[in-house]
């Protein structure tokens, strides 16, 4: 038996690098992002797809990609580009690949479509048959209406990703700032959507991921954006330039003191359930009372911290009995 494939990877950052350009490509294996995708659609224009995708099997198979999760963005279904990308890509570089983001998600069978065609070239190039997993990106009205279906499609599927910028023009939010608030309207015009992400994520087991900020050098409203999608439980943001990366890492990781008490909530609520802490179903962790559900909450943030490399800085004491 195959080992199973970890679907929840490391994600607090996913940085954005044009298929087409060798010079980012190298810079970009340096940088400390937990992600990084390999983009054969908006960064690169038509005329240079075909040659971005020998690029980036180039750059797949002989690159050092260590501690990163490797994915390739593709053209999506609309365009004639997409099965050549995936074709191309999948067969010279698949056994260093980890997923195929697909843009522009509209309906299941879209998800569905290109489960197929990487399982086909998997059995055809005898790789491991359903390793390569699947992010979907939804990016208009119709994609976030049928987003449940969407995330359902396929085993493979890990991540939703919202994409702010088509997004926004496809309902016409009156707006040309890529996430920021639009003017006029006094509420957070994004909170729908990024829940409606999050629910159909969360349905299936999957992470979910918010789209870019566009002002890459105004990292301070970069940091209140990815605030607003990691405070309500998304898993990390795209990031565009180098100098995101740190921010959407930290913004995504839990702080050491929220970390640190996540693991003294575990530690005793394990202690205190046991037959040395007397079989409690709660208990007190100083002022504080912990249940079960005290432990779901901890073992989120916990994992959270682990996934970011924090380590303890304080001990669960069980008290004398």
């Amino acid at each position: 038996m195959t080992a199973p494939v970890n679907r929840l990877r490391p994600r607090r950052s996913c940085l954005a690098v044009p298929g087409s350009n060798p010079r980012f490509l190298e810079k970009a294996q340096g940088l400390p992002a937990d992600q990084v995708f390999l983009d054969l659609e908006d960064a690169c224009a038509p005329l240079a797809k075909p040659e971005a995708r020998h690029t980036i099997v180039k750059f797949l198979n002989e690159g050092d990609w260590t501690g990163k999760t490797r994915v390739v963005r593709v053209n999506d279904w609309t365009t004639e580009w997409t099965y050549r990308d995936v074709v191309t890509v999948v067969e010279g570089a698949g056994q260093n690949l980890d997923c195929v983001m697909l843009p522009k998600v509209q309906d299941a069978q879209q998800i569905v479509a290109l489960d197929l065609l990487l399982t086909q070239i998997e059995k055809t190039m005898g790789f491991e048959v359903g390793r390569i997993g699947i992010e979907a990106q939804i990016e208009n009205a119709k994609g976030l209406v049928n987003v449940d279906a969407i995330a359902a499609a396929s085993p493979r599927t890990e991540t939703i990703i919202f994409g702010p910028a088509d997004f926004m023009a496809s309902i016409n939010m009156r707006t040309l700032v890529v996430g920021e608030q639009p003017p006029g309207y006094p509420a957070d015009a994004y909170h729908y959507i990024l829940m409606r992400i999050l629910m159909a994520a969360r349905t299936h087991g999957l992470q979910a991921i918010d789209g870019p900020y566009l002002q890459i050098r105004n990292v301070d409203g970069f940091r209140e954006v990815a605030g607003r999608a990691a405070a309500l439980g998304f898993d990390g943001k795209w990031v565009l330039h180098p100098g995101q990366v740190d921010a959407a890492n930290e913004v995504f990781s839990p702080a050491q003191e929220d970390y640190d008490h996540a693991e003294l909530i575990l530690d005793a609520y394990a202690w205190y359930t046991s037959e040395a802490g007397g079989r409690k179903g709660s208990a007190m962790l100083g002022d504080e009372m912990i249940d079960e559900a005290s432990r779901k909450m901890a073992l989120v943030v916990a994992g959270k911290g682990r996934a970011a490399g924090l380590r303890r800085t304080s001990v669960f004491e069980a008290p004398e009995v």
